[in-house]
């Protein structure tokens, strides 16, 4: 009598059930897609074509930069040529998960006389000159250099490796531990994002299945606004190796059945438990692979998710403490709801409801970073969004706050001011709702004046014959949630914030390319009624006209911290630079802004 044969283990742990899928998993799974195609989730033929045609270009583009370095260099014709250079794309478009209108993930191998600094000079310049390319911004300190651009309307971020190889075949495959040997660590974390996808590709026992159920995740975490890595949720890569797990824990399971366990496993996930798709294995290098044994900052990770990749890396060290307690408690009402899908109580677009960000706390911080053009303000602002977890820790140390709770999607603007006083209030905060105009990716350099023209729209006492100045500011938003009082408390409290807002406006003016004289950064303290009516509303593309008598239809402004701006055409002027002097004020002009507000509970919703 032959003995069963032992189910194939794909990930660190035997699967817990390798049962087929039921007639109603197989149903409802129908149901997701048909409830997945309504949020234009699929691309069209001729939207894959034109991706496939930039990737050619980009292609084509990186072996004619290779070639022109070798010249440079003094190698012979041919052998300049034969240098080569390859792109590989990695991240939801290799996955095969991108949404239509989704940026591409990029990377452009070099050969070892290429230099990372020509990357970011000559390359840069090359694309440049493109017609097809807009928005191009080069952040060449950042943990993984990227430029980032639209190429054709289509974002691209690109990063760079070089090898330890004199020519790039077109033929290259990057699975070899080996090719690591001799990088620094910026190309290897380069390399390491299109290794980790092929890895997981590989690890999944139905990619399928896999698919739609991150299709699913990814969806339900951007609708719930915990999709950002850089704000300390997770990212793409770090929500495709959780539904992956999922997949080696139930192989033969269908895609709606994956995502049901998915948001239960999740939920009650024993964290910091890390999640592995396989056992970290030794390599070829002197490098640092992530052991929280042997390093106190990994034991620090508070929701570890480790690259299957060597060397293995934690894809989510930014989480924080309060991003934590968000997606935990989305996860517990995620499977809450899948649950009641499962038994005919619910319909999938119930997972999908949108988040409620901007009315669950009482009280916000605004952060605006400002320039004076957008080209600037893409550096800057991006600058600032990088620095923005380091805020949210240390107002996780302040007395009384119980989280800070950091939104995913920052709100672009550009005002067009008249005067030298309306810019430096644009920069604050202070706008007129009918000068001004909300930015989506994509727009940045659209010019508003024939619409402000058709509109008579113009500011007060301003001169018909000038033509009006740009401001542009980014603003981020974190919800503050703040201890309630004890039972018989009375006066009032104070919430002093001025350290955390302080140190944060210190870091990012410390930016190696930081201009006081074009850029700005403010923080403000509002309460929810007075959030801005775009974040309310849903970000039309013209700012409503105030309902309020206040002019402008903002909140009185209440100094954190006011930009050091000079941000005038002719003659210098400067703002007031009071410092971080006052503790948190409530915005209203009767109060003391010394003295902080009560209590604030979450708003039911």
């Amino acid at each position: 009598m032959s003995t069963p044969s032992k189910p194939r283990q794909w990930g660190v742990t035997a699967p817990i059930s390798t049962a087929s899928p039921t007639p109603h998993e197989l149903q409802l799974t129908e149901t997701l897609v048909e409830a997945l195609k309504g949020y234009n989730l699929f691309e069209s033929d001729q939207e894959a074509r034109k991706r496939e045609v930039v990737l050619g270009k980009l292609n084509t583009l990186t072996k004619e930069f290779v070639y022109q370095v070798s010249k440079k260099k003094g190698f012979p014709e041919s052998l300049a040529r034969e240098a080569g250079g390859k792109i590989f794309t990695y991240g939801s478009y290799r996955l095969g998960v991108h949404n239509a209108g989704s940026d591409i993930d990029c990377l452009s191998v070099l050969p070892r006389h290429v230099e990372r600094e020509e990357f970011f000079t000559t390359m840069y310049e090359m694309l440049k000159e493109q017609k097809e390319v807009t928005e191009m911004t080069a952040v060449s300190d950042a943990y993984v250099p990227v430029i980032k651009m639209h190429f054709s309307g289509i974002p691209i971020d690109f990063v760079c490796a070089r090898l330890s190889l004199a020519r790039i075949p077109d033929d290259l495959e990057l699975s070899d531990n080996n090719l690591l040997k001799n990088l620094d660590e910026r190309c290897i974390r380069s390399l390491n994002g299109s290794r980790v996808t092929d890895d997981i590709l590989r690890l999944v026992p139905n990619i399928p299945a896999f698919r739609i159920a991150l299709r699913c995740v990814k969806l339900w975490a951007k609708k719930r606004a915990i999709y950002s890595n850089v704000m300390g949720f997770f990212g793409g890569v770090a929500w495709a190796m959780l539904v992956a797990r999922i997949c080696q824990l139930y192989p033969n399971a269908c895609a709606g059945a994956i995502v049901s366990r998915f948001f239960r496993i999740m939920y009650q996930w024993n964290w910091p438990q890390p999640v592995l798709l396989k056992h970290m294995e030794d390599g070829p290098l002197p490098v640092r692979v992530w052991n929280p044994k042997l390093y106190p900052a990994d034991k620090s990770h508070r929701m570890p998710i480790i690259t299957p990749a060597y060397p293995s890396m934690c894809a989510t060290h930014n989480v924080t403490d309060s991003t934590r307690t968000i997606m935990i408690s989305e996860f517990k009402r995620a499977a809450e709801c899948v649950d009641k899908i499962f038994i005919g109580a619910g319909q999938w677009p119930e997972l999908f409801e949108n988040h409620t960000f901007f009315q669950t706390y009482k009280y916000y911080l605004q952060v605006i970073a400002s320039s004076d053009s957008a080209e600037s303000q893409l550096k800057w602002s991006g600058m600032v969004e990088s620095r923005l977890r380091q805020l949210v820790l240390k107002l996780e140390l302040v007395d009384m706050l119980v989280l800070a709770h950091p939104y995913i999607k920052p709100l672009d603007r550009v005002h067009y001011c008249s005067t030298d006083q309306e810019a430096l209030d644009a920069a604050y905060g202070v706008f007129n709702p009918q000068t001004t105009f909300a930015l989506t990716e994509g727009n940045m350099d659209v010019n508003h004046m024939d619409l402000l023209r058709e509109n008579g729209d113009s500011a007060e006492g301003s001169d018909p014959q000038q033509e009006p100045r740009k401001v542009y500011t980014t603003t981020f938003f974190i919800g503050l949630f703040i201890e309630p009082k004890t039972a018989g408390t009375t006066g009032t409290r104070k919430l002093n914030i001025s350290w955390p807002c302080a140190e944060f406006t210190k870091l990012v003016k410390a930016w190696d390319k930081y201009d006081e004289a074009t850029m700005g950064i403010t923080i403000k303290y509002i309460k929810s009624s007075m959030l801005p009516a775009d974040v309310v509303e849903g970000d039309p593309k013209k700012l409503k006209r105030p309902q309020s008598k206040n002019k402008t239809g903002n909140p009185p402004a209440v100094n954190v911290e006011k930009p050091n701006k000079k941000m005038r055409s002719g003659t210098e002027e400067q703002a007031d630079n009071t410092g971080m002097t006052n503790p948190v004020a409530t915005g209203n002009s009767e109060e003391s802004i010394a003295t902080a507000p009560p209590a604030a509970e979450p708003v039911s919703t």
